[in-house]
């Protein structure tokens, strides 16, 4: 059984077709890109695949059992993470109380044991605290667990993002453009980081980036839509000397 098998996916914004019959499948714990010139429909796939947006046609399943139609908060608890080309953290909140509010979804108690303060939500805050604290030691981030997140240089606010996303235990992780917005040493750092995570968490990581290098470093798979079309998809290399995807980023004179 697929980790995830997306087939068909379709989606129409009016009279715009924003994603054409696209397919993929994660077995495990692949790490995979998806790349393409702006307004290709990327983020289109992430928004279908976590549930903010329902598709006209096409299925999406996920360990077996369809996801369309469900709110984003039920696919994440069924174990699919993700962070944004935006960074969306809570400002006004604590490092440690980002990592905390992601855990909502399996707090363990209701909320009559939240309102009594009972033993239950003794156990499920402790439990939830325990995790959050465990996440940013993980990723070397203890120390800013205070902090409020618009304080924290951009390279940082990024990781927290990334380990807020982690804190829920996903089987597959879904990066929209970690890079965008970082300086060459941060994207060193961010290269090590997402091999770090998939190497220590054994999860399946599908990424999108227009930094190549990222994308080239990491990835063993990588799909290119262009227009909502699927293009090209194979290894770094194969990707590399592609002459459609050439053609769709640099344009017929290149060639």
């Amino acid at each position: 059984m697929a980790l995830l098998e997306i087939s068909g996916l379709t989606q129409n914004f009016g009279g715009l077709c924003a994603l054409s019959d696209f397919s993929i499948r994660f077995n495990g714990d692949e790490l995979t890109g998806l790349i393409g010139p702006n307004g290709a429909g990327k983020t289109t796939v992430f928004n279908l695949t976590s549930g903010f947006y329902t598709p006209s046609a096409g299925d999406i399943r996920f360990k077996g059992r369809s996801i369309v139609g469900l709110r984003p908060h039920q696919i994440t608890g069924m174990g699919v993470a993700r962070t944004f080309q935006n960074i969306r953290l809570w400002n006004d909140m604590s490092v440690l109380d980002n990592i905390r509010i992601s855990q909502h979804y399996s707090m363990g108690y209701s909320l009559w044991d939240a309102l009594m303060r009972t033993a239950v939500h003794g156990r499920g805050e402790q439990r939830i605290d325990r995790t959050a604290m465990e996440i940013l030691e993980s990723l070397n981030l203890s120390h800013y667990a205070a902090e409020l997140p618009r304080n924290l240089p951009y390279g940082i606010q990024r990781k927290v993002e990334i380990a807020r996303a982690l804190s829920i235990k996903p089987s597959l992780l879904l990066l929209d453009e970690p890079a965008a917005g970082l300086n060459s040493a941060d994207i060193q750092g961010l290269i090590q980081l997402i091999q770090w995570i998939h190497d220590t968490f054994d999860i399946a990581i599908w990424m999108i980036e227009h930094q190549m290098a990222v994308v080239m470093k990491l990835c063993s798979w990588i799909k290119v839509i262009d227009f909502g079309v699927t293009i090209a998809e194979g290894t770094p290399g194969e990707i590399q000397n592609n002459p459609d995807v050439i053609k769709a980023y640099l344009g017929d004179d290149t060639i």
